[in-house]
C-alpha cells in the first residue's frame, strides 16, 4: 500500500522536525524550567504570526476547488480572527503582557520571513503548495503538544495550559483534517511540495530559536 503524502512528506524533513522536540525552549515548557521572559518574547511574535496565518487560510478559502473545503477555510479563518487571538489576549495577560503592547509590538526578523513566506505562498503559489506550507503549522504543534503532554503536565500552569491547548482532540482532528487534504493533492507537483513544506517546518524551528536566543533586528 502506498504510504499516504502526508507521511511523505512529514519523513522528507524528519531531522527538522524532531529538533524541534528536543529544542531547548520546548522542553523547557514541558518540564516548567522555561524562562518567562523567553515565552513572552514567543507569545508576542505569535499574536503577529497569527495575524498573517489569517491572511493565509482567508486565501486557503478563496482558491480551494470545492465548497467543503472553501467552508472549512472560511471557517478556520474566521476562528483564527475571533476565537484563537482573543485567547492570546487573555494568556498574554497572564504574563503581564497588555493589549496595547501586543498591539505596538513589531516583527522579528523569523516572524517577518516566515509570514511573508507563507502569504506569498498562498496567494501565488497552487493550491497545494499552499497546502504543503500548512501542514507543518497544524500537524506539527498538535504532535508537540500531544508528545510533552505524554511525559505529564509542569507544575507552571501556564505551560501546562499551553500542553493542553495543543494536546487537544479538538487540535488533532484539525491536523487529521490536514493531514487528510494534504493526501488528496497527491496529483500535484511533489518537488513544490516537497519544498513548501520544508521551508515551513524549517521556519517552525526557527520561530523556538527566534524566542529562545533574543533575535533582534540588527541597528
Amino acid at each position: 500500500m502506498t504510504e499516504p503524502l502526508s507521511a511523505r512528506l512529514r519523513a522528507s524533513a524528519v531531522e527538522v522536525w524532531e529538533a524541534q522536540h528536543h529544542h531547548p525552549f520546548v522542553t523547557g515548557m514541558g518540564d516548567g524550567t522555561l524562562d518567562v521572559e523567553r515565552f513572552k518574547v514567543w507569545l508576542r511574535q505569535d499574536w503577529l504570526f497569527l495575524i498573517e496565518y489569517a491572511r493565509m487560510l482567508a486565501l486557503g478559502a478563496a482558491r480551494a476547488a470545492d465548497l467543503p473545503t472553501m467552508t472549512r477555510f472560511a471557517g478556520l479563518t474566521r476562528a483564527v480572527l475571533e476565537d484563537e487571538m482573543s485567547l492570546h489576549r487573555s494568556y498574554a495577560a497572564q504574563f503581564g503582557i497588555s493589549e496595547s503592547e501586543l498591539l505596538a509590538e513589531r516583527m522579528l526578523p523569523t516572524t517577518q520571513g516566515y509570514t511573508d513566506f507563507l502569504v506569498r505562498t498562498a496567494s501565488q503559489g497552487d493550491f497545494a503548495e499552499l497546502v504543503a506550507a500548512l501542514l507543518p503549522c497544524m500537524w506539527g504543534y498538535s504532535e508537540l503538544g500531544l508528545r510533552l503532554a505524554e511525559r505529564g503536565r509542569p507544575a507552571e500552569t501556564r505551560y501546562a495550559a499551553w500542553i493542553e491547548m495543543y494536546a487537544s482532540n479538538d487540535f488533532a482532528e484539525l491536523a487529521a483534517w490536514c493531514r487528510e487534504l494534504t493526501d488528496r493533492m497527491d496529483g500535484a507537483d511533489r518537488g513544490r511540495m516537497e519544498r513548501a513544506f520544508a521551508t515551513s517546518s524549517r521556519y517552525e524551528l526557527a520561530f523556538w530559536d527566534m524566542a529562545w536566543s533574543g533575535e533582534r533586528w540588527p541597528g
